[in-house]
Parts: C-alpha cells; sequence; structure tokens
C-alpha cells in the first residue's frame, strides 16, 4: 500500500530577536505556529511558503534559507503524518489591513524565551524544533531545492 505524508512549507522570521507566529484557533483552542500551510498543487516549495506567510501574516515574506524537513506523525489523527519544509528569511513588507486566513487570530511577535513559556500553547513540538533549529545555526541553501513543475 503506497502512503503519502501531507506536504506543508513554514515559516521562521526574526526581528528584533522577536520571531513571528501566528495565533490561530484549532479545535476551539487558541494556540501558537508558525505561519504555515499545505503545498498547493503547481506550485514551488519557495511560493507557497511566501503565500502561507502572506496569508496568515500580511507580510511578504523573502526567503534566504531551509532550515529543515521535519516529518511529523499527528499525535491526534494516526492516519496523519506531515512533511514540513522550514525556512528562514526576511518579512520585507506589511500590508496593514489585510484580512488573515480564516482561523488566524493575530499574528504577533515572541522572543524565544516567550516561545518556550507558551509550550502547552504550541501547536506541535515543531514550534520550537523550528526555532531551537534555527538558533543552532542550521540553514540550507535554497538551491538545495530542485523543482520540476512540468505535469504533462
Amino acid at each position: 500500500m503506497q502512503w503519502k505524508p501531507n506536504t506543508t512549507v513554514a515559516a521562521i522570521a526574526e526581528q528584533n530577536s522577536r520571531f513571528l507566529l501566528v495565533e490561530e484557533s484549532i479545535n476551539g483552542k487558541l494556540v501558537y505556529n508558525q505561519p504555515a500551510g499545505h503545498l498547493e498543487y503547481g506550485e514551488t516549495l519557495i511560493e507557497a511558503v511566501k503565500r502561507e506567510v502572506l496569508e496568515e501574516t500580511a507580510w511578504e515574506f523573502e526567503p534566504e534559507s531551509l532550515i529543515g524537513v521535519y516529518l511529523y506523525p499527528n499525535p491526534h489523527q494516526s492516519e496523519i503524518t506531515y512533511l514540513r519544509f522550514c525556512f528562514y528569511g526576511n518579512c520585507i513588507k506589511e500590508h496593514i489591513g489585510q484580512v488573515l486566513d480564516n482561523g488566524i487570530n493575530r499574528a504577533v511577535w515572541l522572543t524565544s524565551e516567550e516561545i518556550q513559556k507558551e509550550q502547552k500553547r504550541l501547536r506541535s513540538t515543531l514550534v520550537s524544533r523550528c526555532v531551537n533549529d534555527f538558533q543552532s545555526g542550521k540553514r540550507y541553501p535554497l538551491d538545495l531545492i530542485h523543482h520540476s513543475l512540468n505535469y504533462e
């Protein structure tokens, strides 16, 4: 039987020692997550992370490096596993007043200490793992990723 993980992208953006997160409603509970979402058909991973950050935070995001690739089984739904590509980059322009994606309460900038204090409110362990990997210096060049989107 063939199995396929859900491909997702996530973004690490840091300004003034604070990280961009979203506060979102999941099953009636407010949790913190990196701006993140699913790769859509016909989209590159770079296009996906730029789109997701804009939709969820109203910030234009320019990726600079890949932090890591993470295989994460959903602890609440055993049949779902995520393959997450986490990127580091810069927020270059905020679109003030832009409506955020459904379920997103707000975009917030938190220090790593504040993120650690909010462990119980993190959507998954990947939130702090990606921040920790970034802070430990993990960076991989974007040309590590090759896109061939010829679907014909």
